[in-house]
């Protein structure tokens, strides 16, 4: 087995839901084999406060969680990315910084639960669904033989875990 720590960054466009409940939960399911950071293209002001709710909810921690600019990363003495991966449309179709290392990249798209509409209640669904795909994603991600795969089967795998149909094979909503 590795001692390998891998580095991931997640992104979103706002950096304020999907992309910091992916850095928590892989930091939490992985945190002997990842070290996990968030980012946006354009992040808001703060953390969305339902994404924080949930996360405290299923006892996992908070502290220190902000949103931030995925430049951060892309500056000279920035942890070095293993893996880029994006969680939304808008934000896999913007140009990214150029990462150093050559970082395997994938995309798995989520919808944004904080474009969701309708009662609080509603709302919240909406959050449990989208943090319960993410779980599932980064339980799937944590457990792959790393050490052991060539960076093409990487690759692969982590496209295949951006799969929708897989995605839908192997969660319940």
């Amino acid at each position: 087995m590795s001692d390998k720590v891998y580095n991931t960054l997640f992104l979103c466009t706002g950096n304020s839901a999907r992309s910091i409940m992916a850095e928590v939960l892989l930091n939490s399911f992985g945190h002997d084999r990842f070290k996990a950071f968030s980012a946006g293209s354009r992040p808001g002001p703060h953390v969305n406060p339902i994404a924080l709710d949930i996360l405290q909810a299923t006892r996992l921690s908070v502290d220190g969680l902000r949103s931030k600019s995925w430049d951060e990363f892309a500056r000279p003495g920035a942890p070095q990315m293993d893996f880029v991966v994006t969680l939304c449309d808008s934000a896999a179709g913007e140009e990214c910084p150029l990462w150093p290392g050559q970082p395997i990249t994938a995309h798995w798209g989520f919808e944004d639960p904080s474009a969701s509409t309708g009662t609080a209640e509603e709302q919240r669904g909406k959050f449990d669904k989208v943090f319960r795909q993410i779980a599932t994603r980064i339980k799937i991600f944590n457990s792959l033989p790393l050490a052991t795969l060539d960076k093409a089967a990487i690759k692969r795998e982590l496209d295949t875990l951006g799969d929708r149909a897989t995605l839908a094979s192997t969660t319940a909503s």
